[in-house]
Formats: structure tokens, C-alpha cells, sequence
């Protein structure tokens, strides 16, 4: 098939998927409104239509129609890793490893990747089975124990960065306890939002109902905070999560019924399904007391039923914990423009972290300069 073929065919197909056309072929997937649920569906499509299965993180290397259809002709993925995403492969800093949430893809990290700046190089942790040639991980000790041979291909030892939003600083908290037990040093352990789901409460029906009415004042309190350009782009990054959201919802609703003949469903399911076992993976998952510091990324105000102290990191964290506070409410510090924000935080404690590695070589002035320098400023995005 001629790659002028192969181009039309995508075309139709991101036409389909993305809800936008006319589309070019030199259009990039990300800004035309492509996120990571959706990135699942658009490569079952291109297995059904080329027979060739690429994995997701293909779109980090090709994002625009051109490259992927020369990717596709020559039948060879861009990148032979596997649950290992390079999001941002340059830089001389030390790498930056981020661990999948509940969807179980990394796509979720892309801006904050270009915030952290071009010298910081960001790898991604993203689940087992979203190619559907495997089952995915149940439980996170196994994910964390998988994930690690994957990290040390890229730094074979430590110190090491690692973080997660939500479900994936979890799994980053699992790494960081069995990286210290094979004798490796954790830098910097940057949980995003995340709480000890394993002391989280089971609801009832008053206190989701509750919760609801939280998710909708939170997302109208971010949106308000923010002016005209600020406020579309929030609103927009909302409605593309709501939308790549809806898969997964089906699929879980379709779980029951069993396998269907329609690659849609089965691919819905799938998703599903991943969603489902990461989600129960985290709330199944102990915690055990942690030797090192973790830093705490919250957002200003926290949903009720999250905010029991025995949901935090202190009573665990023995070597201490950082609580920062993001000015955001929650569910928005990975969407623009707070994620800038994050970004700047992010980094001031990545260059702390790295003050203190490097003590016993350097003065610290210089890192602490830098971090008072980017505690008012976020960081502009490339």
C-alpha cells in the first residue's frame, strides 16, 4: 500500500475518532484535541484497517498523520519498549519517571512534560494489557516490580525521581519502597493528589451524592478562577476527558454481557476491564511504612471524603513529609493552565531534591536560587 493510500485511509479514520475535520496530514494528534483514552481507539483502528499493531506511545514520536503512515508502511513501531513511554527523551537532567493512573496510559503527562522544560527528560509507566496481547497487572506490587526492570534500562541505578497522579502515585510509592530495598536511593518521591485508598471509607449513598455535588462546584471554582483565554482552555481539556471518559464507562457496563463481535466494544471493554483491575489493584493495596520523604502534591481544598488524616502520608512517610499545596482545585492540576503551576512546583522540588544529592560536591546556592526564582513564575510551556 503506498504511503499516499495509507495517509488517506488515517485521515479518515482521525476525521472519525477526533470529531474535526477537515484534517491535514501534517495536523498534530495532541493539538487537535487527542488524548489518551481516545489514543486506544485510534490504534485499534489501525490494526483493523493495516493489520499492524503499534504501541500507543507511537504518537510521542508521531504525531501527525505523515509520520505515523510512514511508521505504518514500514511495519516497525517507532519505539521498541514496552510498558516504558519516552514523553520527553532530551535534557541533562535527571530523568523524571511518572506511573499510569486508573486508564492505565501516560498521554496525561504530555503537558506537564513541556512545562518542566526541555532539559528535563520525563518517561512514562503505562499498564500492561492495553494491547490487548496481555492481561493487565492485578495487584500494584507487581505492577511496581514490572515497572522497575523497565526504569532501569533507562538509569541502571539510582538516585531516582519518581510520581504519579491519583492512582499512579500509588504504584510510585510501591517503586519507591522496593527501590530501597534493592539498595537504590530515591531522590525525590512526588505524589500527585494521591491518597492511602486502603483507608478509604465505603460510601454511602448520602456521601457520593455529596461528592458529586464537589466534583461540579470544584470544576465551576476552577473555571472561574481564570480569565477568558484560561477559562476556555480549562473548560476544553474537561470536555476532551469527558469524552475519552465515555469508552471506559461502556465498557465497564458491557463487561457482564461478555465478549461482542464489534472491535468497538471489545475494544471499550478492554478498556474497561484495565480501568477496573487498576482501580482495585490501589484500593487493595497496604501501604508500609516508607524510610524516606514523600512530597505531597494537594490541591488547595480536597474533596470531604478525602480529607481524614489517616488518608495522608504522614503517619507512613518516616523520613518526613512535604506537603505542597497547588492553587487549583481538584481534578484540574494536569489540564491547562494550572498545570504550569504544578510544573513550576514540580521542579523547584526536583532542584531541591537535587541540592541535596549533590551536597557533599556543591554549594546549594545556586539550586536554591533557582527554586526561589520559579515559586512565583510557573514555568512556560514549550
Amino acid at each position: 500500500m503506498s504511503e499516499d493510500e495509507i495517509c488517506r485511509r488515517l485521515v479518515r479514520i482521525w476525521e472519525k475518532l477526533l470529531g474535526v475535520a477537515p484534517i491535514g496530514v501534517n495536523d498534530n494528534y495532541f493539538d487537535l484535541g487527542g488524548e489518551s483514552i481516545l489514543a486506544i481507539h485510534l490504534f485499534a483502528e489501525i490494526d483493523g484497517t493495516f493489520k499492524v499493531k503499534l504501541p500507543v506511545s507511537v504518537l510521542f514520536e508521531a504525531p501527525t498523520i505523515v509520520e505515523l503512515s510512514r511508521i505504518i508502511r514500514h511495519q516497525t513501531p517507532a519505539s521498541g519498549r514496552s510498558t516504558l513511554v519516552s514523553i520527553q527523551a532530551e535534557g541533562d537532567r535527571p530523568p523524571f519517571f511518572c506511573f499510569h493512573g486508573a486508564g492505565g496510559n501516560v498521554l496525561i503527562y504530555r503537558e506537564l512534560a513541556q512545562c518542566l522544560g526541555s532539559d528535563q527528560p520525563v518517561f512514562g509507566l503505562e499498564s500492561q494489557g492495553l494491547d490487548g496481547r496481555y492481561p493487565p497487572l492485578r495487584t500494584v506490587e507487581e505492577m511496581a516490580a514490572r515497572y522497575i526492570k523497565e526504569i532501569t534500562t533507562a538509569q541502571p541505578h539510582g538516585p531516582y525521581f519518581l510520581g504519579g497522579y491519583c492512582g499512579g502515585g500509588t504504584i510510585a510509592f510501591e517503586a519507591a519502597q522496593q527501590l530501597r530495598a534493592l539498595g537504590e536511593g530515591v531522590a525525590l518521591l512526588a505524589l500527585f493528589d494521591t491518597m492511602n485508598w486502603s483507608r478509604l471509607p465505603k460510601a454511602s449513598f448520602g456521601s457520593r451524592l455529596y461528592y458529586s455535588c464537589q466534583r461540579v462546584t470544584f470544576h465551576a471554582a476552577n473555571s472561574l478562577r481564570l480569565g477568558s483565554k484560561g477559562k476556555s482552555k480549562f473548560l476544553w481539556g474537561k470536555l476532551r476527558v469527558l469524552r475519552n471518559r465515555l469508552p471506559v464507562w461502556w465498557g465497564m457496563m458491557l463487561g457482564p454481557f461478555g465478549p461482542g463481535a464489534q472491535e468497538g466494544k471489545a475494544r471499550s471493554r478492554l478498556l474497561g476491564e484495565i480501568w477496573q483491575a487498576n482501580d482495585r489493584a490501589c484500593t487493595d493495596y497496604v501501604p508500609k511504612p516508607y524510610d524516606g520523604v514523600v512530597t505531597d502534591f494537594r490541591p488547595m481544598k480536597q474533596y470531604r471524603m478525602f480529607s481524614r488524616p489517616d488518608l495522608k502520608w504522614s503517619q507512613l512517610a518516616q523520613g518526613g513529609e512535604n506537603i505542597i499545596v497547588v492553587p487549583v482545585y481538584p481534578a484540574g492540576m494536569l489540564l491547562e493552565p494550572y498545570v504550569r503551576e504544578l510544573a513550576a512546583l514540580l521542579r523547584r522540588a526536583m532542584d531541591n531534591a537535587l541540592c541535596r544529592c549533590e551536597a557533599k560536591t556543591c554549594s546549594c546556592a545556586a539550586f536554591e536560587a533557582t527554586a526561589v526564582e520559579l515559586q512565583p513564575t510557573p514555568t512556560r510551556c514549550t
